[in-house]
This record gives C-alpha cells, sequence and structure tokens, in this order.
C-alpha cells in the first residue's frame, strides 16, 4: 500500500508509540485471536460542516473515525494482567493526547494543519475468551480542514 496515504501515515505513527512493542503488525480490518494482535478499522469520513468564501471556495472541516482493536492476553480470572491491560489502554490514550497536544502527530488537511486534533478515547474491554484472549477497543478520530478552491 502507498505509504503516503492517509491511513498509511496512520498506522506509521501509531506504530511509534512507546508500548506498541507488545503488539504485532497492524492490520486494516482485520484481528487475529491471538495476543499481541491489532487491526485498524477505518469507520469513515464525516463533514462536521462547510461553508463558502465569496469566491465560491470552499472549506470543509472533516472528522476520520477509526476503531483500533486489540487482542491481549489475560486469561480468565487474571486480575494482574487485566490491570496491565486497562493500563496500557489509559496510556495509549494519554500519549495520543500528549502527541496531538505537541503537533507530533500526522495531520490530513491541506489549512490550518495546527488546529487539528487527533483522540483516542472510550477504551474498553469488548470481550474475552476462554482461550486467555481479551479483546479491546479504541476509538480514535481526527479532526481536519480541507480547503477547495474554484478555479
Amino acid at each position: 500500500m502507498d505509504k503516503d496515504t492517509d491511513l498509511e501515515r496512520l498506522r506509521a505513527w501509531l506504530a511509534t508509540y512507546p508500548g506498541y512493542d507488545i503488539l504485532g503488525n497492524m492490520l486494516v480490518d482485520y484481528i487475529d485471536e491471538i495476543p499481541g494482535a491489532a487491526s485498524l478499522m477505518p469507520a469513515g469520513l464525516v463533514e462536521i460542516n462547510r461553508t463558502e468564501d465569496i469566491l465560491g471556495n470552499i472549506t470543509a472541516q472533516n472528522q476520520y473515525n477509526f476503531g483500533l482493536y486489540l487482542a491481549l492476553e489475560k486469561s480468565p480470572g487474571d486480575d494482574i494482567a487485566s490491570a496491565y491491560n486497562a493500563g496500557w489502554v489509559l496510556d495509549f490514550q494519554r500519549w495520543v493526547q500528549a502527541q496531538s497536544v505537541a503537533h507530533a502527530a500526522p495531520t490530513f488537511g491541506n489549512i490550518d494543519q495546527r488546529g487539528e486534533t487527533i483522540k483516542a478515547q472510550n477504551g474498553a474491554l469488548i470481550d474475552t475468551a476462554i482461550e486467555g484472549v481479551a479483546r479491546y477497543i479504541v476509538q480514535l478520530s481526527a479532526e481536519f480542514k480541507v480547503k477547495y478552491e474554484v478555479i
């Protein structure tokens, strides 16, 4: 896949998270049921707002939405692994916030890039399997503006 696509830039950036080493290769739209699996599942683009200037140029305020799915090791009743996994999810969310505030996250718009935000929120346990795998989700969103100029 082209490394210059928004999806590939996002995947490459997520791989720089200091705790990423517990994950294997991050797939798109598929997750294995083995500990260390990760998947980035795009949920689409939402246009939040659209404005037009007197020349007819359009500025669209957009939001990308993704689900980051994680399969982490956790045996039934294992409170230590549960606490570790929950801590990992919380730390990851704080890292995304710090990266966004520091303007170290990828940008997707063509104007006002310093005003762009990436958020990781609603990290939650989805389910656990008897085989010792717990699946988690973190919702990722990126807000950005794109200006379309008329010729």
